[in-house]
């Protein structure tokens, strides 16, 4: 961790009064905030701050370096006002789901080092919802409800989940006329986004659950791009996924009239409080190209 982050997150404490307020106020996560602490100790030797029972209380060392602590922080803030229009340099790391990421994310990522020849980008890809704080990362692109609800977040559209089949598995086996018919059907089930084997529709107002019977499950989704583009059954996308087979034909759409909520899609950062130029930049540079995408339908 940055050593001027560790004094940020000691002052935050003796502000607070409490490791869990120091976290909140920095939306870092708890155990962040001990190994800050911890750190800044071992370093020194010395004991900064004395746990009771209700509270937080600086030591003798450790008023000594809250003093110098908030006389650096604020020459610092000073330092980096005046820098603000330097060009920006650096290093961001970023995440995305796997394929939105190769294919929409990285021509953000390539436009952005375009336009700030002295940036770095580690972009890291995987379908897990990486924990900002803990993995060290500075943005992330989120498609789903947000399950961290103190992340900032700025929506810019959102995509559907649709029932697909290839041209020739309908040819041969028909197109269902009924959510009982499912069970009559192969199915192409993704692990790698949902661990039961079951499908959600939206029909007369109200939620219908789906329990599937897979003939094939797959963890990865372009091998179940693959085999449904095969002929191998019906699959659940999401519509960024297939929007250049449903254009040429090589899948089709069922049911559109039943399909569940659309999927928001945000870009997200762990706080908005002292956020660097260089991620400020990115943030709206990745807002509005996404937001241009036509995979991604606009908010309403």
């Amino acid at each position: 961790m940055d050593r001027l982050d560790e004094l940020e997150i000691f002052i935050a404490i003796l502000d607070s009064g409490s490791l869990a307020g120091a976290g909140r106020k920095l939306r870092r996560s708890p155990p962040a905030v001990t190994r800050a602490l911890s750190a800044l100790e071992s370093r020194l030797g010395t004991r900064l701050v004395e746990r009771t029972t209700r509270q937080l209380a600086p030591t003798e060392a450790g008023k000594r370096l809250a003093e110098q602590a908030r006389r650096l922080l604020m020459d610092y803030d000073a330092a980096v006002r005046e820098d603000a229009a330097a060009p920006l340099r650096g290093l961001l790391r970023v995440t995305a789901p796997a394929v939105f990421g190769r294919r929409h994310v990285t021509p953000v990522v390539n436009s952005y080092l375009d336009r700030y020849p002295a940036m770095r980008i580690e972009l890291v890809l995987n379908d897990r919802n990486l924990d900002l704080i803990d993995e060290g990362l500075d943005v992330a692109v989120r498609i789903g409800p947000l399950p961290d609800a103190g992340m900032v977040a700025r929506r810019v559209g959102e995509v559907r989940r649709m029932l697909v089949a290839s041209p020739d598995y309908l040819a041969r086996r028909g197109s269902p006329k009924s959510l009982a018919e499912l069970a009559r059907h192969d199915v192409i089930f993704s692990s790698g986004v949902a661990k039961a084997p079951e499908w959600r529709f939206r029909q007369g107002g109200r939620d219908r659950l789906v329990r599937l019977t897979p003939r094939l499950t797959v963890n990865e989704i372009e091998a179940v791009l693959l085999a449904v583009k095969a002929g191998r059954g019906l699959a659940r996308v999401l519509s960024y996924q297939v929007a250049e087979d449903l254009a040429s034909g090589a899948l089709l759409r069922l049911w559109p009239e039943l399909e569940p909520a659309p999927l928001p899609v945000h870009v997200v950062v762990s706080s908005a409080r002292h956020m660097a130029p260089k991620l400020r930049a990115f943030v709206d540079h990745a807002v509005a190209a996404l937001g241009r995408l036509a995979v991604i339908q606009p908010m309403l």
